[in-house]
């Protein structure tokens, strides 16, 4: 506990920087501190559950960072007097709610308030706004007076993710084409296009997921390292330029659209690339062999931590990975991560042997129409912690080298045509049967047991010398053609030449024509 009598004679002080640790400041509701601060930083104190009156007071602040103060209610009026005198301004993970009343005005340049339940329209921002993060609100309405309402921006950073902001994307980005790094407006209700004016921006980093935008991609982006598309309505095919133009892009995310057509080759250009996302589209063809050529997933990472820095604030950038059957974001060991997912297509041929060669974490080639055997040497992707192959057509057996993948943590081998035993090692035997099914495979951990007489054969093909002879060849045909002609005069020869059950089996058949003509009748 932090009192206001520990605090009573500091009539001097002008910075108090504390952040990070656990300390409750409890004051009387009247108290006037003593001293007029230009820094205050007490992120994670607990300084609730109002806003504390006794910054009414505060006339000269530069800088107010209350992060995660357990701090809830609206926002004052009061509040907006010392928000026009704030560079620095952060009241993010707390429980604010209600609209924000204050109009971002110069000189604030830096405010974070997500992660509260603020509500209603985007306030006012100034055209000096360089970093801004609104995420994870409730703010509503069209994003179109908040990015078109000036003639010019220096935004370096704009964070409106994880709200229910709705309407389209705007067409006015060449006023913000000079600084503007980081574009992060997922999870929200936007639809409509991505206007081509979007091109004329330097992003870093650009984050439209899981919204409802549509038509193709047709924006010729220059610089990017991250792009994340996924969980939208794009049509058309994935554009040769992506791997043409952008060669600094480290994260592709277009999971879960309705792109078509073959995965093009020019991806292969992307040296740097280390999260491929096409999962959950309508692609075809096959997986291309040229993948050997992203250095970035087949060689030891050497990129740095992955962000953008400005003065005081650093925002490292994030990606979404669906690995082991669950989506997982990472931050700060993006550089350490390396997936290919290509799963839930229409894609065919045969797995390539090439893909053995990367160092992958996450490999999912799942639910597509693949043939053809598991690479061989697939026990070379040591580095492998998830595969997924289910549901395709693949055959043969499992190649002996996976036993060594000794990272692998996740396995779904199910629905295939694989056949023989399950390899023995350290690893295999300990995923669960459903890893497995359907398929013909046995030994450990299936409950059916590897014999050296339980052998399995083709479909067709019979064991016994017997149902060899009856099921070969013409030997079949002939058994057929004999049953059915015995069968069928029998029947037909005893109606023919014997009168009573001719007559007999006539009526049988009218009254049956006559029931289900009345039933017919009934329904109509």
């Amino acid at each position: 506990m932090v009192h206001e009598v520990h605090l009573a004679n500091l009539s001097r002080l002008k910075v108090l920087i504390a952040s990070g640790n656990s300390l409750n400041l409890e004051t009387s509701p009247n108290w006037v501190p003593p001293f007029q601060l230009k820094i205050l930083k007490l992120n994670s104190w607990h300084l609730g559950p109002k806003l504390p009156p006794w910054l009414r007071g505060q006339q000269h602040l530069s800088e107010l960072r209350i992060s995660n103060a357990g701090i809830s209610g609206t926002i004052p009026i009061w509040f907006c007097n010392i928000s026009s005198h704030l560079k620095f301004l952060d009241l993010s993970h707390n429980q604010f709610y209600g609209p924000f009343p204050c109009h971002i005005t110069y000189p604030l340049s830096d405010i974070d308030i997500s992660s509260n339940q603020f509500n209603g329209s985007l306030p006012f921002v100034s055209p000096n706004i360089e970093f801004l993060n609104f995420s994870s609100n409730s703010f509503s309405g069209s994003v179109t007076h908040f990015f078109c309402g000036n003639n010019s921006f220096s935004g370096y950073f704009i964070l409106l993710g994880n709200n229910l902001l709705s309407g389209t994307i705007p067409k006015c980005w060449k006023k913000w084409e000079a600084n503007l790094r980081i574009l992060n407006l997922e999870n929200n209700n936007l639809v409509g296009v991505i206007p081509s004016s979007m091109g004329m921006l330097s992003l870093f980093w650009l984050n439209l997921r899981n919204n409802s935008l549509s038509g193709e991609l047709q924006i010729n982006y220059t610089g990017l390292s991250f792009l994340d598309l996924s969980g939208n309505k794009l049509t058309g095919k994935i554009p040769e330029w992506i791997g043409m133009s952008l060669s600094s892009l480290v994260v592709l995310n277009l999971r879960s659209n309705n792109l078509e057509g073959d995965v093009p080759l020019q991806l292969c250009n992307l040296r740097k690339l280390q999260v491929l996302d096409l999962a959950h589209n309508n692609l075809s063809g096959t997986i291309p062999t040229c993948f050997y050529n992203l250095r970035g997933m087949t060689q030891k990472s050497s990129l740095g931590l992955l962000g953008y820095e400005l003065e005081d604030e650093t925002v490292i950038a994030e990606a979404e990975v669906v690995t082991k059957g669950r989506k997982v974001e990472y931050t700060a060991l993006i550089p350490f991560v390396k997936s290919l997912d290509l799963s839930a297509n229409n894609l065919d041929g045969e797995i390539p042997a090439e893909l053995t060669k990367m160092e992958l974490q996450t490999l999912n080639l799942s639910k597509n129409h693949l043939v053809g055997k598991i690479p061989s040497k697939i026990g070379d992707m040591r580095s492998l912690e998830s595969l997924d192959l289910s549901q395709n057509q693949l055959s043969g057996e499992i190649p002996a080298s996976m036993s060594s993948l000794s990272f692998l943590s996740y396995l779904n081998l199910s629905c295939n045509n694989l056949t023989g035993s399950i390899p023995t090692g350290t690893q295999l035997q300990s995923f669960i049967e459903s890893s497995f099914i359907g398929n013909q495979l046995c030994g450990p951990p299936l409950q059916r047991n590897c014999s050296a007489t339980d052998q399995y054969t083709p479909p067709g093909v019979e064991q016994g010398d017997q149902q060899d002879h009856l099921l070969s060849g013409s030997n079949l045909y002939m058994s057929l053609g004999l049953g059915f002609a015995f069968g069928f005069w029998a029947v037909l020869g005893s109606l023919l030449f014997n009168v009573p059950w001719r007559i007999a089996f006539c009526r049988v058949v009218d009254r049956i024509v006559l029931r289900m003509y009345g039933f017919v009748v009934e329904i109509f």
